[in-house]
């Protein structure tokens, strides 16, 4: 479900990749509508940038893109597998074992690819 980022969602996308200068895909020149797929496919160079990167989430904002995920307005569908995981991984340790399920509910829905 596209959305348009919010100044929480921007504040926390720029958080997350400092060096996101325009809030537009590079390679289909779309503006971005999530935040973990950006930082996962367009500035992560790889599983453990990306764990590093949403590591920098303190818990009020992990609580929010969970939030979000679960209302299908925040897309995991073109995420790697791996950050997939690492996401959930993090939201189980930090947040709860039970919100982690939600997410990994959430991802298995199939909702579509938005950047």
């Amino acid at each position: 479900m596209p959305r348009e980022l919010s100044e929480k969602d921007i504040q926390i996308l720029k958080k997350l990749a400092p060096e996101c200068g325009e809030l537009t895909c590079s390679g289909s020149g779309h503006q971005f509508h999530s935040i973990l797929p950006p930082v996962s496919n367009h500035f992560a160079e790889d599983s453990n940038d990306f764990i590093e990167r949403i590591s920098r989430l303190n818990d009020e904002e992990l609580t929010y893109i969970t939030e979000m995920i679960k209302k299908g307005e925040e897309s995991m569908g073109c995420l790697p597998v791996e950050d997939v995981e690492a996401f959930v991984h993090l939201v189980h340790d930090r947040l709860s074992e039970e919100i982690a399920q939600k997410v990994i509910s959430a991802y298995e829905s199939g909702y579509e690819c938005e950047h």
